[in-house]
């Protein structure tokens, strides 16, 4: 079943798909169809591996999954992760680049 499926289904059902997490194996087996934006501020260098703020916004089917760390988290946390599920684009891209401010 594809993500968009899955999404319209649980909306269907009256679920609130705004922080829905996707089932494990349906978040590792697709690939999004579009990647619409993504951004990580890495400001100790690129072969850094730790954890650092980002944001992305991937398109499934009708569906944008906004998701990242947010910037007050800091450099090298795990703290403050996020994640949504709309069908407005530019509510998505807007969450994602205002997280990152």
């Amino acid at each position: 079943m594809k993500v968009a499926d899955w999404l319209d289904q649980q909306e269907a059902a009256g679920v609130d798909l705004s922080q829905i997490a996707l089932p494990k194996e349906m978040a590792f087996d697709q690939d999004a169809d579009e990647t619409i934006y993504f951004k990580e501020i890495k400001p100790c260098g690129m072969l850094c591996k730790k954890n650092h703020p980002f944001a992305t916004v991937q398109r499934f089917g009708h569906w944008y999954h906004a998701r990242g760390q947010d910037r007050r988290a800091g450099i090298h946390s795990t703290a403050m992760r996020w994640h949504l599920f709309t069908r407005d684009r530019a509510l998505a891209l807007r969450i994602a680049q205002e997280r990152l401010e």
